[in-house]
């Protein structure tokens, strides 16, 4: 069982590669948004929304380099705010909602999607890209979503098992983070 499991990671990482000049367009966008005096907000649901917590920590503190913090922010983390505007307005309009009070034009908003069909997540990025005209990168397991749609640069694992999609994300975000830190 355990073997088959770790088969199934593998090959899930395999499929990474593929997605190479996507992580790096990622990366060219977060590095020219931070040097312009943009911030990160970030989104995304259950494990995805820890991840988003994981990676406002790395790039608000360090990944490995000592660097100055990056601006980042986790919009899966205030309950008293997802709870008042789940509550108040509806559940899919818990990130939009944050992304209208916070959100500049020249900050970018990371969505992660295993799917790429949350409608919370699917809500901000559109509210984002129509309305704020910010830039948008998605992490998705599928290539074909209408996550994917709404990004500038949309990295997608192809996969649909959310325990893979969702490990080979977290892996691209330690490479974003690290390839960050190479950064003048």
């Amino acid at each position: 069982m355990l073997d088959e499991i770790l088969n199934r990671h593998i090959a899930a990482v395999q499929r990474i590669p593929a997605a190479e000049q996507q992580i790096l367009e990622a990366v060219d966008l977060l590095t020219s948004t931070f040097r312009i005096g943009g911030k990160v907000l970030l989104c995304g649901n259950g494990g995805s929304a820890a991840d988003c917590q994981h990676i406002a920590a790395e790039l608000v503190g360090r990944f490995v380099r000592e660097r100055p913090g990056y601006p980042a922010v986790a919009l899966t983390t205030d309950t008293s705010i997802l709870t008042a505007v789940g509550n108040d307005y509806q559940f899919d309009q818990i990130f939009a909602r944050q992304v209208q009070a916070l959100m500049q034009p020249i900050d970018v908003l990371w969505c992660i999607s295993t799917s790429g069909y949350s409608p919370n997540v699917l809500e901000a990025a559109r509210y984002a890209r129509e309305r704020i005209g910010a830039r948008v990168i998605a992490f998705t397991g599928s290539r074909r979503s209408p996550l994917a749609e709404y990004a500038d640069v949309a990295v997608a694992v192809g996969g649909t098992e959310t325990a893979r999609v969702q490990e080979c994300h977290l892996l691209i975000a330690h490479a974003i983070c690290e390839l960050l830190d190479t950064q003048p």
